[in-house]
């Protein structure tokens, strides 16, 4: 059995970093000037790239930019990134985004994920939890082309709207995810 966990933690290191040499460095900013670089780069491409986000990000009363995730996983798998919290042009404090998973999936891939939250009730819960597990707490409406397609000022009702973008890699999956993001006081 020891062998079998071996093999697969090899196997899966070996993966990813096959797949995704340069990528996973990015993944872990080397101070906080670079994930500020990275994260203001990363919102200006969404929201010069989609109409859908830019209007969003004229309204939040905040953002939480993850420019760089790396996720890796055969059978077993995860993802980590770290990201910052925006208030206008304000920086309220830096988060990681981490991700564990169980199911069919193989491959590696990265991508970076902005969370606009649009009101005073996503903006506390973030503030005082001991981190925010997606599906718990605010309600979180992840965009795709279909849900972009039905958003107006008008319709925007929900606490959060996030947007994955710059997907790079392959990764086949069918499994059960939990995403949690937490304050970190040192990234």
């Amino acid at each position: 059995m020891k062998i079998f966990r071996f093999a697969f933690l090899a196997l899966l290191i070996s993966v990813f970093f096959a797949t995704f040499p340069c990528s996973f460095s990015n993944a872990f900013a080397a101070t906080p000037d670079d994930l500020n670089k990275d994260a203001n780069a990363a919102l200006h491409m969404l929201v010069t790239t989609n109409p859908v986000a830019a209007n969003l990000a004229s309204k939040a009363r905040a953002v939480l930019i993850f420019p760089n995730i790396v996720k890796a996983g055969l059978i077993f798998g995860g993802a980590y990134g770290e990201g910052v919290l925006e208030q206008g042009k304000v920086i309220d404090g830096y988060y990681n985004s981490v991700t564990a998973s169980w199911g069919f999936q193989a491959g590696a891939q990265s991508y970076g994920y902005v969370v606009f939250l649009m009101n005073d009730k996503a903006l506390k819960y973030i503030h005082e939890s001991h981190g925010w597990e997606i599906g718990t707490g605010p309600t979180v409406v992840v965009v795709n082309e279909g849900v972009a397609k039905n958003l107006s000022t008008s319709t925007l009702k929900d606490d959060a709207y996030a947007f994955i973008f710059d997907q790079q890699g392959l990764m086949a999956s069918l499994s059960i995810e939990g995403t949690k993001i937490s304050r970190i006081h040192n990234p």
